[in-house]
């Protein structure tokens, strides 16, 4: 079952499928309605029967300041990349836990574990870091009924997310564009290195890996284990150096 909120999109990749052997249907969904994802659900399970595998994998992101983004910005985001994954954890989790079998993937983002990567992604940085959180979390519950559970954080990707607010629902405000000067990145920045994009094609198959050995966690980019190590571990040592210190003064 391929879904996408643009059917014709879900369509493309169906019929790719039908054309290598496989068979598939596509859907129209938009992760944020919890309606939409259970018709999706119910669509999948009458045709295919028992789902077995689960990709959350929607994403929508918006280069703002966080004081200029507004209500329907936040909800928005959200709403698809935080709510969505829930959405469809809850709609497709309960058969797999009966039939004690099955896995469930869902992609978050390398600034969800590097915060201070991307200027000006506040709100997505909180959604993807929420996805971590979860799945990490859910992935000890899955385990003591015999479902798998991995967790994606992707650095460059060669899509099209900075496409997604043109197909922004009209209930979040509705379509926008880009604006044609982003915001300048202040000097607190860590991003240093020029992003690679690496094909979809390679995460694929690096995600297919994780799911045959139930890996946790898949990252993307090797290149950035020291600046995870210097702006995520070494701040959280610090912090647990600095509580360690305090009660030593006590």
């Amino acid at each position: 079952m391929v879904a996408d909120i643009l059917e014709e999109r879900a369509q493309a990749v169906a019929a790719e499928i039908g054309d290598a052997g496989g068979s598939a249907l596509a859907v129209a969904c938009d992760v944020s309605d919890r309606a939409s994802v259970r018709r999706v659900k119910a669509e999948a399970s009458a045709v295919f029967g028992t789902i077995s595998l689960l990709f959350a994998n929607a994403g929508v992101t918006s280069v703002e300041r966080l004081t200029d983004l507004t209500e329907n910005d936040v909800v928005w985001l959200m709403g698809v990349n935080l709510l969505g994954v829930f959405n469809c954890l809850q709609a497709f989790l309960p058969d797999m836990i009966a039939q004690r079998a099955g896995h469930v993937v869902a992609t978050a983002s390398m600034v969800g574990l590097i915060p201070s990567w991307l200027p000006h992604h506040a709100t997505y940085v909180a959604t993807k870091a929420g996805v971590i959180a979860m799945m990490l979390n859910l992935r000890a519950e899955l385990s003591e009924v015999g479902v798998g559970c991995t967790v994606l954080c992707p650095g460059g990707v060669a899509t099209r997310i900075h496409d997604t607010p043109r197909y922004r629902p009209a209930r979040f405000g509705g379509p926008s564009e880009p604006a044609a000067t982003p915001p300048r990145m202040g000097q607190a920045f860590v991003q240093s290195q020029k992003i690679t994009f690496r094909p979809p094609e390679e995460v694929a198959e690096m995600v297919l890996l994780a799911v045959r050995e139930n890996r946790p966690m898949v990252v993307t980019d090797s290149t950035r284990r020291e600046l995870f190590m210097q702006s995520y571990v070494d701040v959280v040592r610090s912090a647990f150096a600095d509580t360690e210190a305090f009660d030593r003064g006590r």
